[in-house]
């Protein structure tokens, strides 16, 4: 089972994503990835342990109220470090994390290539984050939590999801069917874990 953490908050959101998501290492993983915004969206992520993924990060400015990280246990795409979460949009200005599998993944990513979205990875979520802008492009005025709503009726399947983007920086979209994911409330901040 993949394992997601997101924060935003006052505090430095890498070290609560990073602590995180050593909590989730019993479970079993592949490669780990985290994102962090702060006026940019930046992405690490890493084939293998938590530990490889904080090595590979190192002393870069990684200064950030908001992030989200995952630990993959590879579905779709084997592992290595194109496949770990986040995976960017087309546009890298939107992130996702995912935990589930999206059955109509293939269908939905022809249709998304077709429309001139381009993949990196051979993952369903990057499909799943593809969709999100596309329907962004497609409705200008839509919000991005609107957009992953309207996303969520085109994908069959199981999910925990939460999705960061540049554009509106100030929150985490969160959606969940099938998979575990739950929200904390702390004083000015909040977390998702699943």
């Amino acid at each position: 089972m993949c394992g997601i953490v997101a924060y935003i908050g006052a505090r430095e959101a890498r070290p609560v994503i990073i602590k995180g998501l050593r909590r989730l290492e019993y479970r079993g993983y592949d490669s780990a990835g985290i994102a962090l915004l702060n006026g940019e969206l930046t992405v690490y992520k890493k084939k293998g342990k938590v530990q490889d993924l904080e090595d590979y990060i190192g002393d870069r400015n990684t200064h950030a109220h908001i992030g989200m990280g995952h630990t993959r246990w590879a579905t779709h795409g084997e592992p290595n470090d194109v496949n770990a979460h986040p995976h960017y949009s087309t546009s890298g200005r939107i992130a996702i994390i995912h935990n589930g599998i999206i059955e109509n993944y293939a269908a939905l990513k022809q249709h998304l290539k077709a429309r001139g979205h381009k993949f990196e990875s051979d993952t369903d979520t990057e499909v799943f984050v593809n969709l999100i802008e596309d329907i962004l492009q497609d409705n200008p005025g839509v919000s991005l939590a609107e957009a992953v709503r309207l996303a969520l009726h085109e994908v069959v399947g199981a999910y925990a999801i939460v999705v960061l983007s540049a554009d509106e920086p100030g929150q985490l979209i969160a959606a969940r069917k099938g998979s575990p994911l739950v929200i904390g409330v702390g004083d000015g901040e909040f977390f998702f874990a699943s």
